[in-house]
């Protein structure tokens, strides 16, 4: 895949991952579900949505890394948050854990892919 395709694919998933964040903190509070939870099996869903459409890799290894990335990517995001550096900008520390979860997703994703290719 030629780097300007990955990087348009990755600015709509960074895009997806930023617009998609409060609708499912809306769903888990209907469900009445743990948000960590209802976060991460919804960026699994996106995750699992990106590998079958963009990288179309085999089934079990689409599933694995979607899951895995997913799940690395929102509890890195919450320990980073929980560091307290960007408190003065985000009293909540919301925003920084919205926008890490994104980019350490993303970041992940790059990472798996060239893995992969090089293999």
């Amino acid at each position: 895949m030629k780097l300007q395709v990955r990087i348009l694919i990755y600015s709509i998933l960074f895009f997806l991952y930023l617009s998609t964040t409060s609708l499912l903190l809306s769903l888990g509070e209907v469900l009445k579900t743990d948000p960590y939870i209802t976060l991460g099996c919804g960026f699994a869903v996106l995750n699992l949505i990106y590998t079958f459409l963009a990288l179309k890799w085999t089934p079990l290894l689409n599933v694995i890394s979607a899951v895995a990335i997913a799940a690395l990517s929102l509890y890195l995001a919450v320990q980073f948050a929980n560091l307290h550096l960007l408190a003065n900008y985000d009293p909540y520390l919301v925003k920084t854990a919205i926008f890490t979860n994104a980019i350490l997703s993303i970041l992940f994703w790059e990472i798996v892919y060239q893995v992969k290719s090089r293999k």
